[in-house]
């Protein structure tokens, strides 16, 4: 029997509806990150209209978390924003960079989906400052530090005419972005062979960058949702050193089997420890947040003794 990638927290689900202290249906799909020896977490919740908005909740120990009274980010109101956040915003990752937290976040409106760029300091308040991209795009991730002088994103754009797959590209500000050129595909009759998408952002290793992204495996039953793993070189992120052949986590538990939607693990974002551990973070079934841990090493040396072509 392979050993299990990802050790699921006993506690699981770490957080749900009922520990939100307003009216929300579901609570997913968050981007976790250590400030100052203390977990925030930004989350995702539908509101029983069916438009998300991003909640905020703290943790001493990264497994049980609090959540403030009011939500984190709703629908702007003003100016481009409101025009581009109209349906909900949703997916935030927190990206640490230069002494601040990036969030990239779904914004959803009549003319699609776009990336937003919003900056905090002190996760009291939120700065917004840009769009990165066009429509249609989801599940972009900054890199926590410039490489060879500019800032660099991974992505998934939109296409009907290549699988989902993950891009690159750079900027010499956060704002304008080019260079931009495909680095990961799906594999046919693979369990990521339907799209795949950056989960976490990228965590430094001494062999590369990691990189947690999802898969999703189409079936007669829906598309299944699952997490894997590959590596980046540290100095020119474009080049995939390694491709995990196989997952890390797949649904199993009954919340990520059932609920908003079935089937589904899905990570925007990952913790670093200290000890060569990482805590990783899933919304599970798009209905409740859940937590593992994993080894650094063992993801990394995953990536490069099993893997699948890139592209």
């Amino acid at each position: 029997m392979l050993k299990e990638l990802v050790t699921r927290y006993k506690g699981n689900p770490i957080l749900t509806r009922e520990n939100v202290p307003y009216k929300v249906e579901t609570v997913h799909n968050a981007g976790v990150v250590k400030r100052d020896g203390k977990y925030v977490m930004i989350f995702r919740s539908h509101r029983d209209n069916g438009r998300s908005i991003l909640g905020i909740a703290d943790s001493v120990n990264g497994f049980d978390f609090t959540v403030r009274p009011e939500p984190f980010m709703i629908p702007s109101t003003e100016g481009i924003f409101a025009e581009y956040e109209e349906f909900g915003v949703e997916d935030a990752r927190i990206n640490p960079l230069e002494g601040a937290y990036y969030i990239t976040y779904s914004a959803y409106s009549r003319h699609g989906v776009r990336i937003g760029l919003a900056r905090t300091t002190d996760f009291k308040t939120v700065e917004r400052i840009a769009f990165l991209t066009q429509a249609d795009y989801r599940n972009t991730v900054l890199f926590p530090e410039k490489i060879d002088g500019r800032y660099v994103k991974l992505d998934r754009p939109h296409s009907d005419i290549s699988p989902w797959s993950i891009w690159i590209s750079y900027s010499p500000d956060l704002r304008y972005w080019g260079d931009s050129r495909v680095i990961m595909k799906p594999v046919q009759y693979h369990w990521d062979e339907m799209k795949i998408g950056p989960g976490a952002p990228p965590i430094r290793t001494d062999k590369g960058w990691l990189n947690i992204y999802h898969g999703v495996f189409p079936t007669m039953d829906g598309s299944v949702y699952r997490l894997g793993v590959c590596l980046q070189k540290l100095d020119d992120p474009a080049v995939i050193l390694g491709v995990s052949d196989r997952w890390i986590l797949t649904p199993r538990d009954p919340w990520e089997l059932v609920g908003y939607v079935h089937n589904v693990v899905f990570c925007c974002g990952a913790v670093p420890e200290e000890d060569g551990s990482i805590k990783v973070y899933w919304g599970a079934a798009d209905t409740v947040m859940c937590v593992g841990t994993a080894n650094i090493d063992e993801l990394v040396d995953l990536c490069l003794s099993n893997s699948r072509p890139a592209i």
